[in-house]
């Protein structure tokens, strides 16, 4: 028990000051080559049309501040994946080879979906920070990033499915409910769900103080569950996320931007699948979800109501911003939120 602990924290505490030790050098490169947004805002909205309430608040935010900040978060889960296996390998024993959370029941997939989502988010910054792309702000088009998720969404799934041999899911307080062939796109849709709530990473600090709160859940599930290498692998990229965070405070040295909250939520996924608690997910991850919902009754009510709208802007939280909110208050109160909504979906999971 007491190693199990010693397993889950040490390298939370690991990860965390390596990602303090990347973020430095990080910065120099990106402030050194202006990798950042050429042209501010946006050009297009979740409707097609423009948007000039978020340009307005974001017109001096956008350029001059660096993209893939969030490099320091899977670059410290990675290098402190290595530093365990490499010591379980050179020095084994039975203290190292413990420690050593790598496991192909527990913790290959969630790693290949955290290197392939930031990868494809590397890319899509790229494009952005050069201008290229089908926008004049660059970056891969919405199809491309949608059909890209979903073949990581696909290989995810399949794996689940014949590999682990997993069909099902559980409902709390009901039990198991078989779903057979029907997981495959069931695991797609979570997962192509959490990739539009990716557009919460628009203020500093609050996607990281969310997406922190939320891996710690899952990583308390896991542990409770038994799942130790899964529960060290969340703690793991909480500990990365807390470095980023540290540089990503109001004002921001650089934003997580599409390398760092893509990797994070198709990786959040699967680790809702490997935990068996994917239907705790929307209120575990409560923020992230009311951001995909207030999306989808904006445009809904664009559509429907002849360009009337709900909210003043959205997602839901530049709303609050647009409302006169200082940006501070919007992320500490998320923040909050997300503590509550993490610590009840836990229960849940837990009891259930």
């Amino acid at each position: 028990m007491i190693l199990d602990v010693v397993k889950i924290f040490v390298p939370w505490i690991i990860s965390f000051f390596i990602g303090l030790a990347i973020a430095p050098l990080l910065t120099h490169y990106l402030y050194k080559h202006k990798m950042w947004k050429k042209v501010s805002g946006k050009q297009k909205g979740i409707g097609g049309g423009g948007t000039p309430i978020f340009n307005k608040l974001h017109k001096e935010k956008d350029t001059g501040t660096p993209r893939m900040g969030g490099i320091v978060i899977w670059m410290s889960v990675l290098i402190t994946i290595f530093i365990f296996w490499f010591f379980s390998w050179a020095f084994p024993s039975e203290f190292t080879q413990k420690m050593d959370f790598m496991s192909r029941g527990q913790t290959w997939l969630p790693l290949f979906t955290l290197i392939a989502g930031s990868l494809v988010g590397l890319f899509d910054d790229i494009l952005v920070i050069s201008g290229k792309g089908k926008y004049s702000s660059g970056g891969l088009p919405l199809k491309t990033r949608i059909l890209t998720v979903l073949w990581i969404a696909f290989i995810g799934a399949v794996w689940f499915y014949f590999k682990l041999e997993v069909s099902s899911i559980l409902i709390p307080f009901v039990g198991e409910w078989s779903l057979g062939l029907l997981f495959i796109p069931f695991f797609m849709l979570v997962m192509l769900s959490l990739f539009a709530s990716g557009v919460i990473d628009g203020i500093d600090g609050l996607s990281g103080g969310v997406m922190a709160t939320i891996f710690t859940a899952y990583a308390g599930i896991a542990f409770f569950q038994n799942q130790i290498d899964l529960a060290a692998f969340c703690a793991v990229i909480v500990g990365g996320i807390l470095a980023f965070l540290w540089f990503n405070i109001p004002p921001a040295r650089f934003y997580m931007s599409e390398t760092g909250i893509l990797g994070l939520t198709v990786t959040l996924t699967v680790v809702a699948f490997l935990t068996g608690q994917v239907l705790v997910l929307p209120i575990i991850a409560f923020p992230l979800f009311v951001t995909v919902l207030s999306n989808l009754i904006q445009v809904f009510s664009k559509k429907t109501r002849n360009g009337k709208k709900i909210f003043l802007v959205a997602p839901i939280h530049h709303h609050f911003e647009a409302l006169g909110w200082p940006s501070y208050k919007v992320v500490m109160r998320y923040w909050v939120i997300s503590i509550i909504f993490a610590i009840i979906g836990m229960v849940i999971a837990l009891i259930g």
